[in-house]
């Protein structure tokens, strides 16, 4: 089973959005100020918040829930063999928030049974905050959020963060599917999978991603109506690979999947 009780759903939300509220009072005072930034093995940035808000994330998880599972971006995984998993991503876009770029995020995923079953999207410094449920719905700020209904690439406003997460092959890919679009832009980190669930925009394709950067988005974009898999079009979980294609229609994300695999 993965999907949640209406009682289970209503109590791990609270609790995930009590979390996420944490996370925002220790890193939005210290965005736009000082801090010391160091350089991880990837040759990616990691700064003093993205591992103080992981460890009070790993604390609070680990006090109200000890036999549950937990992957994080800076301390890694403990115990995801457990029904219930959490995934955590401190500051989604360390790079823009250290540059005060507002487009930084948190996320927080619960997967039951390896499945991505609850999602919080939080932007601290937009006070924006997405919450999915598998298979019930997805709200902004409380309020329930639905996907685009574009079907056709030609029609799409296409996002991804950077041309620099692509392989050489990967970005050939990339810029013939994007290209075939209505509109391509870039930048976003995990906000563009917030403005794909509200219908703002109607497609991301990523790669060079760990899976505590999508696994909090596929709830919030799936339960808003959109699909959200691999470049082979298989659901996303503990063990996918780097690459993410979301879509705000199941009909768009079979074009988008169709022309990736094109050689």
């Amino acid at each position: 089973m993965g999907a949640l009780s209406a009682e289970r759903r209503e109590e791990f939300e609270a609790f995930a959005s009590a979390i996420a509220d944490g996370a925002r009072a220790l890193s939005l005072p210290r965005f736009r100020q000082p801090m010391s930034v160091s350089m991880k093995g990837d040759e990616s940035p990691v700064t003093e918040v993205d591992r103080g808000v992981e460890s009070m994330l790993r604390e609070r998880i680990e006090a109200a829930w000890p036999m549950h599972g937990v992957l994080g971006e800076e301390y890694g995984a403990e115990h995801t063999d457990a029904e219930y998993v959490w995934s955590i991503d401190p500051i989604d876009g360390t790079r823009s928030f250290i540059s005060g770029w507002p487009l930084w995020g948190t996320l927080i995923a619960l997967l039951r049974n390896g499945k991505p079953v609850l999602g919080v999207l939080d932007m601290p410094a937009l006070n924006e905050r997405w919450i999915g449920h598998a298979g019930v719905g997805t709200t902004m700020n409380g309020a329930g959020c639905r996907t685009s209904r574009c079907r056709a690439l030609a029609e799409a406003t296409l996002y991804t963060t950077t041309p620099d997460m692509f392989t050489t092959d990967e970005w050939a890919r990339f810029d013939r599917t994007s290209r075939a679009a209505h509109a391509r832009r870039f930048g976003g980190d995990c906000y563009g999978y917030g403005m794909l669930a509200s219908g703002h925009i109607d497609a991301v394709i990523e790669s060079n991603l760990m899976p505590y950067d999508f696994l909090a988005i596929a709830p919030v974009v799936e339960a808003a109506g959109g699909v959200v898999t691999d470049w082979e079009g298989r659901p996303v979980g503990l063990n996918s690979g780097k690459r993410v294609v979301a879509a705000a229609t199941p009909e768009l994300h079979a074009a988008l999947i169709e022309s990736l695999a094109r050689d």
